[in-house]
């Protein structure tokens, strides 16, 4: 049955069950310690998109320290300001989920993880070495690209791989080990911004590190299969059901195919294209604009905070490296959170725990702006960046999960294209707002946007908990 209800129109024939069949399997799958490495790894090799994504904030006063970027601007667009280097940011992230979101449906999950990761790393190399703010943000901007593919892939992948009973559990487990890069990052700008190591500026070892680190990457796709429901929806079926296969022993399950499918796995399967076009009309229609408008407005929560922790808190009267210092004490809440959410992860729609973090984001967020004493800020800070964790898990799960296989990818990375527009304005808007209204005018601009989210939510957001995913 689709999450969605979604019916695509197509006659099934024996070789169209073959997807219907890995879908059914791995919903009836158990948990297993295989499955759990899998997302494991998996979640190792987002920790460098998290890491990418929030040096921006932490080197941020590094970078205006070295003379390359400004921490305001005197036009609303200007290009050498600290706002611009997070616009540069999301407009390659924008760039890679928008215009390449299809390349993981149409070569795979597992390719398309590997090689977007090592885009990013030669961009973020280069990046490094520049001396001029231009060449900086043109660098910036290409290593968002590949980390904009890899995001979308990583959440399709897990996606694909876990029942619906516990994929609320899988993405908060995920987002958890990704968010370990967080504290990392946040203590190498602590460590290294104020400093010179060998004549080179701290925040360019900051940045070298993530790029070096994530190497590692090649290793981890060593232990990664590809995606049995993509393979199945591709007409590779031997090569899905032999990946399923794996997957159930390891589960200690076995599941017999249904009639049909065994000689289904020699036939290639038809392939119904849809295209682009094709996400801005029904069925598809309603959905699309729904997660559109969430993640137009939800990055301004979620980045508005933390891309600017350390600028915030020096607009508070707080140094430089007390605010950096400060910075990563709260960003031990970024694993943690996740891991806590993850005992109710599954029992809540997804809609209502997104809804419900999105309040707390303002509750909290208002309480930031009014308090000044360090330890208040602190407190805030680690519950504001809990709520934004929450409702992060919570919609990386919710948007994949609402779109069947074969646009899983595309669609999924359309709207969440939207979240980096977003951003990539929002880096202009906060350093504006900041300028013109403080800590508080930052905060109220982040509140409007919440209640946006949960407006939307509540009132028109599909159910999803416990049925499994749309095979076709």
């Amino acid at each position: 049955m689709s999450v969605v209800g979604i019916d695509t129109g197509f006659e099934l024939d024996i070789a169209a069950a073959a997807p219907d069949e890995v879908s059914r399997r791995l919903e009836a799958m158990p948990a297993s310690a295989h499955v759990w490495k899998l997302i494991i790894l998996l979640s190792l090799g987002g920790c460098f998109e998290i890491y990418d994504l929030f040096l921006t904030g932490y080197i941020a006063p590094g970078l205006s320290r070295s003379g390359l970027l400004t921490t305001t601007t005197q036009a609303f667009f200007g290009f050498s300001g600290i706002g611009a280097f997070v616009a540069s940011t999301f407009a390659g992230l924008f760039v890679g989920t928008f215009f390449l979101g299809f390349l993981a449906d149409r070569f795979g999950r597992r390719a398309i993880f590997t090689y977007a990761l090592l885009g990013y790393t030669a961009a973020s190399v280069i990046m490094a070495c520049q001396t001029s703010s231009e060449g900086l943000l043109l660098w910036r901007f290409l290593a968002g690209v590949g980390i904009g593919v890899e995001v979308i892939t990583i959440d399709a992948y897990i996606t694909e791989l876990v029942p619906s009973w516990m994929r609320g559990r899988a993405f908060a487990v995920n987002q958890a080990i990704m968010f370990i890069a967080v504290p990392i990052v946040a203590f190498l700008a602590w460590w290294l911004v104020p400093l010179a190591p060998l004549g080179l500026d701290g925040w360019r070892w900051v940045v070298l590190i993530g790029a070096a680190a994530s190497m590692v990457i090649w290793v981890l796709r060593l232990f990664l299969p590809e995606s049995p429901l993509w393979l199945a929806r591709h007409g590779r079926t031997e090569e899905a059901f032999r990946i399923l296969a794996t997957l159930e022993a390891a589960a200690g399950s076995t599941a017999a195919p249904s009639p049909g499918v065994t000689s289904a796995r020699s036939v290639t399967r038809p392939v119904a294209t849809v295209g682009f076009a094709d996400l801005f009309r029904p069925p598809y229609l309603s959905l699309v604009v729904l997660f559109m408008v969430f993640n137009l407005c939800q990055a301004f929560g979620f980045y508005g905070f933390a891309n600017w922790v350390p600028t915030l808190l020096v607009e508070k009267g707080i140094t430089v490296t007390k605010s950096l210092q400060y910075a990563f004490i709260v960003a031990f809440a970024y694993p943690i959170a996740p891991l806590l959410a993850a005992s109710f992860a599954d029992k809540f729609e997804r809609r209502w725990i997104i809804a419900g973090a999105c309040i707390a984001i303002i509750v909290f967020g208002m309480a930031f702006a009014q308090l000044s004493a360090p330890a208040l800020l602190i407190i805030c800070g680690v519950l504001l960046t809990a709520c934004n964790t929450t409702m992060s898990y919570a919609y990386h799960a919710y948007q994949t999960e609402v779109f069947p296989t074969q646009i899983r990818a595309r669609a999924s990375g359309l709207v969440y294209s939207m979240s980096r527009l977003s951003a990539t304005f929002s880096g202009f808007i906060v350093a504006y707002m900041l300028k013109e209204g403080g800590v508080t005018g930052v905060f109220g601009l982040i509140t409007a946007a919440m209640l946006i989210v949960v407006i939307a939510m509540a009132l028109f957001g599909p159910n999803v908990r416990g049925k499994p995913l749309d095979a076709t």
